[in-house]
Parts: structure tokens; sequence; C-alpha cells
């Protein structure tokens, strides 16, 4: 059955359909990664957006129950120039057009997925409709042109109510953004005990948590979208370690005064280089973000940039001065990608206990 995509511009692009037979409409975005299909679908990060993966054949190694980063994926959409019908490897439990059935998710395969991309970086991410044949397209161009884009996103994806993942080591507060499994799993890995809470948490409640530090998620959307979250670390800031990923390094930013600002196409795949500039040290790094700081605004807060993009010179992390608190852009728990950054978890476990040393000195 073949299957439609029509983006705002009036560009049509006619493929096969798989997965789900909704319609459904989306900010259109590319992944670059050659693997990790399965953790990208189900990143709460493309909440709303409909995914164009460049690598040409998705589904190869099938879909299994361990590679999920959340339980129930948030995508609108899923192009790719050739699904695998025939999945191969010993973890696979079923094709990729299975999962999106189940899932109620439409795909599309089998348009020039190369020319998409690089209309997309060309012109900008673009809102499009994944529909039908028999659609009148410049209805469609209409409805696109006409429909703003969702703001909610955070809301949609984050945990409705707070939860422990109990550990004998440092509490963690993690705040849930849309987090992406893969977070939490390195905290466990610590032994960290994790009360995951809500975007909406307030300072009061969590500092009621007593943690030792705040882990801020990864998430979708716009973060000026969340300014419950921005005023919450506003109070939060220099009572407790703070440590930020993604849409957390953004709002901890906008919290400490600077600004954001939408990046024409967005970071998203797994081989983004990442320099430490105290160090000069490069990270391969895993990335999904359509925004970015504003570096020209850091220069009037109490922050400072420890790392930037190689690719476009963006901010990829801050740290503030004063306080005990740092982000960064990208992804070190990777799911999917390299872990070359992975040791920033380590980072956040040695300022908490440095911050429980200082408190205990200053004690007596």
């Amino acid at each position: 059955m073949k299957r439609q995509l029509i983006l705002e511009n009036g560009t049509v692009f006619v493929g096969k359909a798989f997965g789900s037979e909704r319609e459904q409409m989306g900010e259109v975005v590319f992944n670059t990664g050659m693997t990790g299909y399965q953790e990208i679908l189900s990143d709460p990060s493309y909440c709303s957006q409909i995914v164009t993966l460049t690598y040409p054949l998705i589904g190869n190694y099938g879909i299994n129950r361990d590679d999920f980063e959340s339980i129930k994926p948030s995508i609108n959409g899923l192009i790719v120039k050739e699904a695998a019908k025939y999945p191969s490897n010993w973890r696979n439990e079923e094709s990729i057009d299975e999962l999106l059935k189940a899932l109620d998710i439409p795909g599309l395969e089998g348009i020039d997925t190369r020319k998409l991309t690089r209309m997309i970086r060309e012109h900008g991410v673009l809102k499009g409709k994944l529909c039908s044949m028999d659609v009148n397209v410049d209805e469609v161009v209409r409805e696109l042109k006409g429909t703003p884009l969702i703001e909610n996103q955070v809301s949609m994806v984050s945990t409705k109510e707070s939860y422990n993942s109990p550990g004998r080591g440092f509490r963690v507060v993690l705040v849930d953004f849309g987090m992406k499994k893969g977070i939490l799993r390195e905290l466990n890995n610590r032994n960290c005990d994790v009360v995951v809470v809500p975007y909406n948490t307030t300072c009061e409640e969590i500092l009621r948590l007593n943690p030792d530090g705040i882990m801020l998620s990864n998430g979708p959307g716009d973060p000026v979208s969340v300014p419950e979250a921005i005023e919450m670390l506003k109070e939060l800031l220099g009572k407790k370690p703070i440590f930020g990923i993604c849409l957390g390094h953004q709002l901890l930013a906008l919290a400490c005064g600077a600004k954001t600002t939408k990046l024409k196409f967005g970071h998203r795949g797994s081989n983004h280089p990442v320099k430490e500039l105290i160090t000069g040290k490069i990270d391969i790094t895993a990335q999904n973000h359509g925004y970015t700081v504003e570096e020209s605004s850091i220069k009037d807060t109490r922050l400072t940039i420890t790392h930037i993009s190689v690719n476009d010179g963006t901010v990829e992390g801050i740290e503030h001065l004063d306080y005990p608190a740092f982000s960064v852009q990208y992804h070190p728990e990777a799911s999917p990608g390299p872990e070359d950054a992975n040791d920033l978890f380590e980072r956040f476990m040695n300022l908490m206990e440095k911050n429980i040393e200082a408190k205990t000195l200053a004690r007596g």
C-alpha cells in the first residue's frame, strides 16, 4: 500500500506504508545514526516528531525487549529508505513493522531519504504529514501551515507520579522531563537511591526528599515552554549539586539568566564531536536536540562554557562559577551511541561527595 509524506512547503514524497495505517502530522527531523533505531524511536525527546533515519537499511537486527528508552514511544512517525522484512539477530523478537503496528505509529519507506535530509538541512525543519494517497495535497499543505506545533510535549512524556528506584548510595532526585531509561540505569549502576519526580515538582517538594544531588533529564520541545522548571531551578541553585543533560542543560542555563534559541535543523545522531575547553579532549557523543544555549548570553551570567561542538561551535557544556552545578547538551549515557562522556556521571558522584564532606566540616 502506498503512502505519502506531504511537507508544508508543498513537497510530496511517495513511498510504501508500513506500521500503523494512522495518518499523523509532526515536525520532520532526521537522525544520522547507523544503529540504535530502537532507542531512537523510543526516546521521549522525539515526542510529536516524524523521524527520518538517514542510514539506508533499518530494522535488520530486529526489535528486542532490552533496548527501549521508554515504555511507550511518543514519536508521530518513522521514515526510512528500507525497512528490513526478515531481521536476523539472536535477541530479535519482532520486526520494526510489527512493533509500529502494535504501537499505532505510521511508517514510510522507499522514498529518497537523502533528498529529504538535504531539504531539511537547507530550509530547516518542516512540518509534515504522513497520509494516504487519496487526500488533497493543497488542503493538507494549508492544514500544515495553519497548525502550530504543540508546546506541551514535556507534560505529555513526564511521569505523572513520583517513584523510587532503590539503592544504598547517594540519594538523587531525577527530574523527568522526558527521561531516557539509560540515565536512570547509569545512576542505578552507581548504587544511587533514585527518586524520579514529575517535571513540575517544586523546589520545596524536592528538598523534602533530602537528596544528595539533583539530576535534570533530557526531554522534548522548547525549554522556555517549561517555566515551572526554570523557577524551580532558580530556587534550587546552591542548595544541592545539580547535573543537567540535554533539555536539563538548557533549563539550567535559562535559570541562570542565559538564553536559548532554535537551531536550523538540530543535532541528532551518534557521532557528534565535542571539545572540552580546559583539556582540549574530543569526545564523540550522542545528541538529540533542536535548541541550543546562546553563547553571547552566557557573558552576563555566573556560568562558564566548558564544552563546544566541533562541527558548528555551539555551546555543549556549562558550569556554575559559584555553585556545584553543571550540564551538557549531549547524552553521556549514550543509548544509542558512544560512551566517551560516561565519566560525567563520576563527576556528579564526586560533586555530591564533596558537598556532603563540606557540610560535615561546617557542622564541626
